[in-house]
């Protein structure tokens, strides 16, 4: 099968990303010798260190979310799977200022196992660690454990600046837990990602469905549907988040409209459209609004709606500048 992407050998891809992170970054990370963690090179001494880093394939989630008021050290996984113990370790040691390290992890299997023994390991070098775990997908039960959506963005960017003002270790952890309990999340896929080293599709679909549910692996949905158009499609995601609180006429929420890697930014203005006005038919008032690939699966087709439940620290910290060191940057 010829793979259609820009890539060189699959065997060194993670690593070449990380090497693209670099030199975007002009100076401002750089690549631990010889494992694929990057690492700000101006971490403000006396900060909790926040370590961030899941499977590679979902760019800029987390590579690109490093710099002041974002991640400390990233902790690069393979294609689509976590990083392993050692390399979430050597994250930490990069991370830590003599504050404490602050995981922020996906809700899934293999990144739990992953954190909780890179959390040991690190404590017995004498290091203190706290995790929290993002799992807001509304089309799983939470009994079930919920998978981890492009939420994750929201609770690195308000951790992010409760560490930037100076919180502690436990402070900064409790309030990344407030934002994480206090997200949902829906996708909606029209066409397939695909496996970077193999170019397999991650599920197959129809010309006239789409998927709605789908998880940032290419897990299928919970539901095929036919294909719909733009304001139907984004009041069903929009009542199923705002049910599952269930949200009430005056909550205050911040609203992430995420490119899955093949929308355009003019799909995903038409769909923030709606969503306002949606929204504002619960009573439910948007503060801020957030647009663009946060958390991607290759070249899939799609978006998802994120809604973050605020409070007023909440909105102070989401307001707080911060930069990404090597993505979008002004």
């Amino acid at each position: 099968m010829v793979i259609k992407k820009a890539i060189n050998d699959p065997e060194t891809l993670v690593r070449e990303i990380a090497e693209g992170v670099v030199f975007a970054s002009h100076g401002r990370v750089r690549l631990t010798e010889g494992l694929p963690v990057l690492v700000r090179t101006a971490i403000e001494p006396g900060k909790v260190g926040i370590v961030v880093g899941g499977g590679s394939g979902h760019e800029p989630m987390y590579q690109g979310l490093i710099g002041p008021g974002f991640a400390d050290a990233v902790a690069c996984g393979n294609m689509f799977a976590a990083p392993t113990p050692d390399v979430i370790l050597a994250a930490t040691r990069e991370a830590d200022q003599g504050k404490g390290v602050l995981y922020l992890q996906a809700n899934y299997a293999g990144d739990n196992m992953n954190y909780e023994i890179a959390a040991e390991m690190a404590a017995d070098e004498g290091f203190t660690t706290r995790t929290v775990r993002t799992g807001e997908d509304v089309s799983m039960a939470p009994e079930l454990g919920r998978r981890g959506l492009a939420g994750s963005f929201f609770t690195l960017k308000v951790a992010g600046a409760a560490c930037g003002e100076g919180a502690d270790l436990d402070r900064a952890a409790e309030i990344a837990q407030r934002v994480a309990d206090n997200l949902r999340s829906l996708s909606v896929a029209f066409s397939p990602g695909s496996l970077p080293d193999t170019g397999e599709k991650t599920f197959e679909i129809a010309e006239d469905e789409i998927e709605v549910g789908m998880g940032v692996h290419g897990e299928k949905g919970v539901a095929t549907l036919k294909m719909a158009k733009a304001d139907p499609l984004t009041d069903l995601m929009i009542d199923k988040l705002a049910g599952d609180y269930p949200l009430a006429a005056g909550d205050r929420v911040a609203l992430l409209v995420n490119d899955m890697g093949a929308t355009t930014l003019m799909e995903l203005y038409v769909v923030t459209r709606r969503a306002h006005q949606r929204l504002a038919d619960l009573g439910v008032q948007v503060v801020d609004t957030w647009i663009g690939p946060y958390c991607t699966t290759q070249e899939m087709a799609g978006f998802s709606l994120t809604l973050l439940r605020t409070d007023a620290e909440i909105e102070r910290l989401l307001a707080r500048p911060a930069a990404n060191e090597s993505f979008l940057r002004p």
